[in-house]
């Protein structure tokens, strides 16, 4: 009889986010993989070469290649300092926003001028 459903034979699923079993934490934080270690091997000696022929397909106007060098160049994100009212209770929180609003109704955060 098939499809029996013997309780013996039905895998049981692994819980999300645990994949080792206990006492085994996985591989060192920081290590790298096989595939990462071998392209460095291969790589090993070739970063100036290489780079030196990313920046000539920059300028010699390769879009993908510019965009890629300025995205390693050029920092993510600039932090603003913005003065915020202490916020001891829930409802403190309003006062606050009403002190980041204004700065995004104009453009954004990104363009506001710190208040010192």
């Amino acid at each position: 009889m098939s499809g029996s459903g013997n309780p013996e034979t039905i895998p049981v699923p692994t819980t999300r986010g645990r994949p080792f079993a206990n006492g085994n934490p996985g591989r060192k934080r920081g290590s790298r993989n096989r595939t990462t270690i071998t392209a460095a091997a291969l790589l090993e000696g070739e970063a100036e070469e290489l780079m030196r022929k990313a920046i000539e397909l920059a300028k010699a106007g390769d879009v993908v290649m510019l965009k890629f060098l300025l995205g390693r160049i050029l920092p993510r994100e600039r932090p603003i300092e913005l003065e915020l009212p202490l916020m001891e209770f829930a409802d403190d929180a309003v006062e606050a926003l009403g002190c980041i609003m204004p700065p995004c109704r104009r453009g954004g955060l990104a363009q506001a001028k710190p208040r010192h």
